[in-house]
């Protein structure tokens, strides 16, 4: 039978509300770092996530606690990220764990990533042990955000553990917590080896290294491993277990969390979600593993530099590894050449994804506006589905345009329900109910179309609410809307990698609001350009760039007047030329221009 001394976990709760602040303390606590080796968020190791505060990546780590009856006992820590877009990430840690940490700000109180994973967590089947963080601060309404607490997932208040990260208290309780109420893992180390992917790497000297939770059976170097979803045989290179680095073992065996190098240099052959089983040792049954992802948010990757567009498809493959959710295929652009159709679960996750390809694989890109995917009925009855404006069938072939709607959850305080309320009906949002989780939150619940919710919607949620209000979403299907292609022109050529789907109702603004930001962006010609938005083949909106106007005339004095005409005359005729043949040269700032306007006025 598995150890009874293992208990895998792992610590769920909305964005800022300490989780790596938590997970610090109980590394701290246990022993695990010494104090020289201890510094703030030491789990979130990539750069982006010490400079925007937050955790992008599920990070696992190993830690051996001391428990007063005399065990020792190990802990599987499976740190998660807290930000919507980042739901996957969870999703693939809760899929490894027996228990979950759920975290709330004393101050904040619930919020809506706080109910979302709390629900992925009971869908998991898992022990849930709620934790009020940051009881030590002024403003802290413990009594208010147990009642919370026990209305979201009802449980009793002597079950809410109160705790500080920052400075400790409660931490020891916490771990006693852990070892009391979260169950040892369940499985047998002689029955055949299965265990789930939940994560993987790639280092560019021993291949793609896949992150398991062993759960039955066992795994040893030198055995011969095997996938289910390929047929293809690896020999064990090394197993090991994770501390602040992979440390190497003997083995692992049933209810381990650990790593697994098998020289797998083809990054496409390992996938997260797959059961590994081995050839000595073969298993029959799939584990069920966790729902696959569904990408919301589709753009264009294209280099800057034609020769690069090789190296963006390695990266790409690397980059897979380790964010499963993210998706790509190859697509050409008149404006943009050669690139990817890349699909990612929302805004913050391909900004993530842009900045890591820059920064990690020294990549220069251009990135199309986003989009998301729409269902096209043609005339015959054929389901198209489109992610891009390019794709869209012709007018005359569609019959409807089906876009996805998502069920949106916003909590706020009541004196905000407002202005909240108008900015979903701006966005064309269906109300549908309202629930107060106490007297100061509330629980609002709209659907509203995804591509609304897209661009600016955070924004403003947080300026109408001043920053109180938070919000979750989840994907509800697709319905019929009155849309059509937004197409912008520049000099009379259409700019595919620019072009939208838009409602018709908010058309024509939108395509005013573009086309006055790309005047902004677009520099100056020696030839005047006009910038065109059209919907439907009909011009709905103009803007124009004044041309360089160089003064031919100044050498010119004294003398007769025809002689500043001549030449006036013969600039006309050189700029007439320049505009017939002449290119517009189209800067980063206005693929990016499409997310930063305001289509309401």
């Amino acid at each position: 039978m598995v150890s009874p001394l293992v208990r895998n976990f792992c610590i769920i709760a909305h964005i800022d509300h300490g989780k790596s602040t938590l997970a610090d303390r109980l590394l701290e606590l246990t022993g695990t770092l010494t104090g020289k080796q201890m510094q703030a968020q030491v789990l979130d190791d990539m750069d982006l996530e010490r400079e925007r505060g937050i955790t992008i990546k599920s990070h696992p780590i190993r830690m051996v606690y001391q428990h007063a009856d005399g065990q020792a006992y190990i802990l599987n820590l499976i740190d998660t990220p807290g930000h919507v877009d980042f739901t996957y990430e969870v999703s693939r840690s809760l899929a490894a764990c027996e228990g979950a940490l759920l975290l709330v700000d004393a101050a904040q109180g619930v919020e809506a990533q706080t109910v979302s994973n709390a629900y992925l967590a009971m869908d998991n089947d898992l022990q849930i042990v709620p934790i009020i963080n940051k009881a030590d601060l002024p403003n802290a309404r413990v009594e208010d955000v147990q009642a919370q607490l026990v209305d979201l997932i009802g449980c009793e208040v002597s079950d809410i553990l109160t705790a500080s990260a920052k400075t400790g208290d409660g931490v020891a309780e916490i771990l006693t917590a852990i070892v009391k109420r979260i169950p040892p893992p369940v499985g047998n180390p002689d029955s055949p080896t299965r265990a789930l992917i939940f994560d993987s790497t790639y280092d560019p000297f021993r291949g793609a290294i896949a992150y398991v939770r062993l759960v039955d059976g066992h795994l040893e170097k030198g055995a011969t491993a095997r996938f289910f979803a390929h047929d293809r045989r690896y020999e064990i290179d090394e197993v090991g277990i994770f501390r602040m680095k992979r440390e190497p073992v003997d083995r692992l065996s049933a209810g381990d969390v650990g790593y697994v190098v098998a020289n797998i240099k083809d990054v496409r052959f390992l996938q997260v979600g797959d059961t590994l089983t081995t050839q000595k040792s073969p298993a029959t049954e799939l584990l069920p593993g966790y729902k696959p992802i569904k990408p919301m948010v589709f753009t264009g990757l294209y280099p800057v530099s034609t020769e690069d567009y090789e190296s963006l498809r390695s990266s790409l493959d690397k980059l897979r590894l380790n964010d499963a959710s993210l998706s790509y295929e190859p697509e050409t652009s008149t404006a943009l050449g050669f690139g990817f159709r890349c699909g990612f679960l929302g805004l913050l996750h391909m900004e993530i994804v842009q900045e890591r390809l820059e920064r990690e694989f020294d990549l220069n890109l251009i990135t199309t506006s986003p989009n998301v995917e729409y269902e096209v009925v043609t005339k015959e009855g054929e389901i198209i589905a489109v992610d891009s404006p390019a794709g869209m069938p012709h007018p005359g072939n569609i019959r409807e345009i089906r876009e996805p709607y998502v069920a949106a959850e916003i909590i706020t305080p009541p004196e905000y329900m407002g202005g909240i309320m108008k900015l979903c009906q701006d966005k064309r949002g269906i109300y549908r109910n309202t629930h107060y989780l106490s007297p100061s939150k509330v629980q609002l619940k709209y659907e509203l179309p995804l591509a609304e919710v897209l661009y600016d919607f955070f924004d403003r949620l947080k300026s109408v609410s001043r920053g109180y209000a938070s919000y979750d979403y989840e994907f509800i299907g697709y319905r019929p809307g009155n849309l059509k292609r937004l197409d912008i022109l520049i000099a009379g050529e259409v700019v595919d990698a620019l072009s939208t789907i838009a409602h018709t109702d908010h058309a024509e603004a939108q395509g005013r609001a573009l086309c006055r930001k790309l005047k902004e962006v677009i520099h100056r010609q020696q030839f005047e350009v006009a910038i065109q938005a059209s919907l439907g083949g009909r011009v709905i909106a103009r803007e124009t760039i004044k041309a360089l106007r160089k003064n031919v005339t100044a050498k010119c004095y004294g003398g007769d007047i025809t002689r500043k005409r001549k030449l006036l005359e013969r600039q006309k005729e050189g700029k007439k030329r320049m505009k017939q043949v002449g290119r517009v040269e189209i800067p980063q700032e206005a693929f990016l221009s499409i997310m930063q306007v305001e289509t309401r006025e």
